[in-house]
């Protein structure tokens, strides 16, 4: 089983956050096995990801307030204060109503995160989340890969384009000096 220590996530993002890296870590080993961030690919490209979205293991909240959020649709914001409401937050930053309801359903089978959407700034609901949309992405397929490509592939998905994407292979290369990825041969063309 992989695990990832408070030292290693300090060695792949330096100014990680001392009041909360060690529960990170902690909740990313309990729960990367259940969604299949068991081998080196997987687990390397995760925390990577992690480490852009939460600014380098600083925050576990979007640092801006939400308004740019207000009345988005696309994201189900269709209620007076939903911007700032479901602003981003936990580690890969979750953004709208509907997702926050989506992974409420999934995590408590309710709606505990739309009432209190806070709680994905608490280190193990941070993890579990962006674990949920990971498994839901079929994100492990695209890690799986272990080339430029496909951790680009997974930098569009989580973000939607390719923001930061030198500071995700930044973090990326510091992950897997940790866990050394391999890279899937490709398959040949039966006849």
């Amino acid at each position: 089983m992989l695990t990832l220590t408070d030292k290693d996530l300090k060695g792949i993002a330096p100014s990680a956050n001392n009041a909360f890296s060690a529960e990170l870590a902690e909740n990313i080993n309990k729960y990367a096995a259940q969604y299949g961030l068991d081998t080196n690919n997987r687990f390397a490209a995760f925390i990577a990801q992690a480490a852009h979205e939460t600014d380098g293991f600083r925050t576990l909240e979007e640092y801006a307030s939400g308004a740019k959020y207000e009345g988005r649709t696309d994201l189900g914001n269709t209620q007076k204060g939903d911007g700032e409401k479901f602003k981003g937050r936990g580690i890969f930053q979750i953004t709208g109503r509907d997702n926050y309801a989506r992974i409420s359903q999934k995590m408590f089978g309710d709606d505990t995160l739309v009432k209190n959407p806070e709680l994905l700034e608490k280190p193990e609901y941070a993890v579990q989340s962006a674990m949920i949309f990971w498994n839901e992405k079929n994100l492990n397929k695209l890690a799986d890969k272990g080339t430029v490509a496909s951790f680009n592939g997974i930098t569009k998905v989580i973000n939607g384009g390719i923001n930061g994407l030198e500071d995700r292979k930044a973090y990326y290369e510091k992950a897997k000096a940790i866990y050394p990825v391999t890279q899937q041969k490709a398959q040949g063309l039966k006849r």
